[in-house]
C-alpha cells in the first residue's frame, strides 16, 4: 500500500457523508471554466488511491495526459548521444533533452542514479523533476517491452514485437505493415487503423480477423470484399452496408460472380474510379441505420469501441477491462481512472499514461512492471515505491532517483505530497509545462484538435518545425498514371506531393508492391493526412446525447445530433439487421 498522507481521515468523512447521502456533486473546471460531475462512486475511487477529487474537468485532463504521448511525429536528423550511432527519435532534434539509442539506454554502461538529487524544500517539487527529466538521457522511440523486441523497424513507436513495419505505432505483434496505427497481430497490410488479425489489409478502420479487405470500418470475418460499412462474414462484397454472411452483392444488391467481377474490374487499379465510387459508397452509406456505438461483449458501458467491458463509462479503443472511467486504447485493465495506452494486467492506476502490468501507479507515464509508482516517467521494469524518478530499473524507495531507506522515503513522500495538495495536483498528470512534445506532436492533436491560435491560448505549446519537406517535387498528383498497371518502377524514386497539405512523400518499394498485389492505385495523399483522415472515419472521442431514429429512446453516441446518420438503439438495429 502506499502511504497515507496527510489529510485522508477528514476525507474519509467527506465522502462516507456523501455516500450516506446517496450525492454526486457539481464542479467547475480550473482550466476551461466549464462544469463537470463527480459521481458517488468517483469519490469512493479517489478515497481508495487517496488523493482528492479532480479540479479539472475530464477533457482538459485528457489534454494534460495526452500532450506526454508522442505515438506519429518522428525525427532524423539526431545520434546517440552515447555512441554516435544515427538514431530516428520522437524527440525533436532541438530539443534539450540527451538521447540515447535502444542498445545504449538498455545497456550496463551507464546507471540512471548517477543523475540522483537532493530535494529542495525551497524549491516547487515539479521544478525540481523537470531539472531532473531535463538530466536523465531517454529512450529515442519507445518499445513496448512485453512484446519483445522489434526487428527492421526503426520507424515504429509505442511499439514492440514488430518486424519489418514501417511508421507504425501504438502497435505490436506484425510483420509487413506500414502506415498503421493500433494494430496487432497483421500481416501484410497498410494504412490501417485499431485493426487485429488482418491480412491483406487496406485502409481500415475497426476491422479484425479478415483477409484481402479494402477501404472498410467496422467489418469481421469478411473476405475479398471493398467498401464495406458494418458488414460481417461476408465474402467478395462491394460498397455494401449492414450485411450478414452474404456473397457477390454490389451496392447491397444480389450478382452473378460474372456480374460482380465486371463491375469490380472497372473500379479497382484506377485512382480516378476508387475515388468516384468512395464519394457515391458515402452517400450511398446514409440510407441505412448506424449502431448507437461500436461496442461488442459489453455490460454496463457508456462509450464506443469497446470489446468485452463491464461497468467502463466515457471509455474509447478499450478491451477486456472492468470498472474503468475515462479511458483511451487500453486494454486488460480494471479499477482504474483517466489512463491513455497500454493497461495490460493492470489495476488501480490513476492518470497515466502507457503503463502496463503495473498496480497502484499515479501521475506516471510510460511505466512497465512496477507497482507504488507516483508521478515518474520512463521506468524500466521492476520497480516500485518511487516518486519523481526517471529511467530506473530495479529500484524501489527513490525520490528524483535518490535512494532512501523505507522510513526516510515515507516522510519525504508525505511532504512532498502535502505541497502538491495545497496546489490542487495531487491526483493529477504531471503538468504541461515539464512535457517533452508540443500539442500537435502528440495524440493530443489527433483527438481534441487545436490550431495553433487555440492550443496557445489553452497554454499549450506548439511546434511550427514538425519534420517534414515541402517544394521538392519531382512529380505533381496529375503526373501520376491513373491506373497502378502503368506505373513504372522509377515511381520509388519521384518526390510526390500531398494534395491536401502539400507536403512532400515517397512511395517506398514494399509499398509499390503491395499495390501492384492488390491492384490500387498510388495515394495522392502523404501519410499524415491519410492517418487524419482514418480518425475521421472513426469518429470523434466524444459523447452526445439524442434520440433513437426508430423508438425515440435516448442514446449516448458519438454522432451528434446534427449529423446526418440515421442512429438506431441497440435494440432496434439489431431487429433490422439480421
Amino acid at each position: 500500500m502506499l502511504s497515507v498522507g496527510s489529510g485522508v481521515s477528514a476525507s474519509l468523512i467527506r465522502t462516507n457523508r456523501r455516500i450516506m447521502e446517496n450525492k454526486s456533486e457539481n464542479r467547475i473546471c480550473q482550466n476551461c471554466k466549464t462544469s463537470f460531475v463527480i459521481e458517488i462512486d468517483d469519490f469512493s475511487f479517489y478515497e481508495k488511491m487517496n488523493v482528492p477529487a479532480p479540479v479539472l474537468c475530464p477533457n482538459c485532463r485528457f489534454k494534460r495526459r495526452a500532450i506526454w504521448r508522442n505515438e506519429t511525429t518522428l525525427y532524423t536528423g539526431r545520434k546517440c548521444a552515447k555512441c554516435g550511432k544515427s538514431i530516428v527519435s520522437m524527440y525533436n532534434p532541438k530539443s534539450p533533452y540527451t538521447v540515447y539509442c535502444h542498445e545504449c539506454y538498455n545497456s550496463d554502461s551507464w546507471d540512471p542514479r548517477d543523475y540522483a538529487m537532493d530535494y529542495n524544500e525551497s524549491k516547487p517539487f515539479f521544478e525540481q523533476f523537470g531539472e531532473l527529466i531535463k538530466k536523465v538521457p531517454k529512450m529515442t522511440t519507445y518499445i513496448t517491452t512485453g512484446l519483445g523486441p522489434n526487428v527492421n523497424s526503426d520507424y515504429t513507436n509505442t511499439a514492440g514485437g514488430n518486424k519489418n513495419c514501417y511508421m507504425v505505432f501504438n502497435s505490436g505483434l506484425n510483420e509487413n505493415v506500414l502506415y498503421s496505427r493500433g494494430v496487432t497481430s497483421c500481416r501484410d497490410s497498410l494504412d490501417m487503423y485499431f485493426t487485429t488479425e488482418i491480412e491483406l489489409g487496406y485502409e481500415l478502420v475497426n476491422t479484425h480477423k479478415a483477409s484481402k479487405i479494402i477501404w472498410s470500418k467496422n467489418n469481421p470475418a469478411c473476405l475479398d470484399c471493398a467498401f464495406l460499412l458494418n458488414c460481417s462474414g461476408c465474402t467478395n462484397c462491394f460498397g455494401c452496408v449492414n450485411l450478414r454472411n452474404k456473397s457477390y452483392h454490389f451496392f447491397n444488391q444480389p450478382l452473378s460472380k460474372e456480374e460482380y467481377q465486371d463491375k469490380v474490374n472497372k473500379i479497382m487499379g484506377s485512382y480516378r474510379e476508387m475515388e468516384k465510387f468512395r464519394k457515391e459508397f458515402e452517400d450511398f452509406s446514409l440510407q441505412f441505420p448506424r449502431r448507437e456505438n461500436n461496442n461488442l461483449k459489453t455490460v454496463n458501458c457508456v462509450g464506443d469501441y469497446i470489446t468485452e467491458g463491464k461497468n467502463l463509462f466515457n471509455c474509447f479503443e478499450v478491451a477486456e477491462a472492468e470498472d474503468c472511467k475515462n479511458m483511451f486504447s487500453a486494454k486488460k485493465i480494471k479499477d482504474s481512472y483517466d489512463v491513455i495506452g497500454h493497461g495490460y494486467y493492470s489495476e488501480l492506476l490513476l492518470e497515466c499514461n502507457g503503463t502496463g502490468i503495473s498496480s497502484r501507479v499515479i501521475g506516471s507515464s510510460n511505466v512497465e512492471n512496477g507497482n507504488n509508482l507516483e508521478y515518474c516517467y520512463f521506468l524500466m521494469p521492476n520497480n516500485k515505491y518511487c516518486f519523481g524518478c526517471n529511467s530506473l530499473r530495479n529500484a524501489e524507495y527513490c525520490i528524483l532517483n535518490k535512494q532512501y531507506t523505507k522510513e526516510s522515503f515515507d516522510k519525504l513522500r508525505t511532504k512532498i505530497i502535502s505541497e502538491l495538495k495545497e496546489k490542487n495536483l495531487y491526483g493529477l498528470f504531471m503538468p504541461p509545462e515539464l512535457s517533452p512534445f508540443a500539442y500537435n506532436e502528440t495524440v493530443a492533436q489527433d483527438n481534441m484538435p487545436l490550431s495553433k491560435e487555440e492550443a496557445l491560448k489553452q497554454g499549450w505549446r506548439w511546434e511550427d518545425n514538425l519534420q517534414k519537406t515541402e517544394g521538392k517535387e519531382t512529380l505533381k498528383p496529375e503526373q501520376i498514371p491513373d491506373h497502378i498497371k502503368d506505373v513504372q518502377d522509377g515511381i520509388t524514386k519521384e518526390i510526390l506531393v500531398c494534395i491536401s497539405c502539400n507536403r512532400n512523400y515517397k512511395i517506398v518499394p514494399d509499398e509499390l508492391l503491395f499495390y501492384r498485389k492488390m491492384n490500387l492505385p498510388l495515394p495522392r495523399k502523404c501519410f499524415s493526412c491519410r492517418h487524419t483522415d482514418r480518425i475521421r472515419r472513426r469518429g470523434p472521442m466524444k459523447f452526445w446525447t439524442r434520440h433513437c431514429a426508430k423508438c425515440n429512446k435516448i442514446i449516448t453516441t458519438t454522432f451528434a445530433p446534427d449529423r446526418p446518420e440515421i442512429v438506431y438503439c441497440e435494440k432496434c438495429y439489431q431487429s433490422e439487421v439480421v
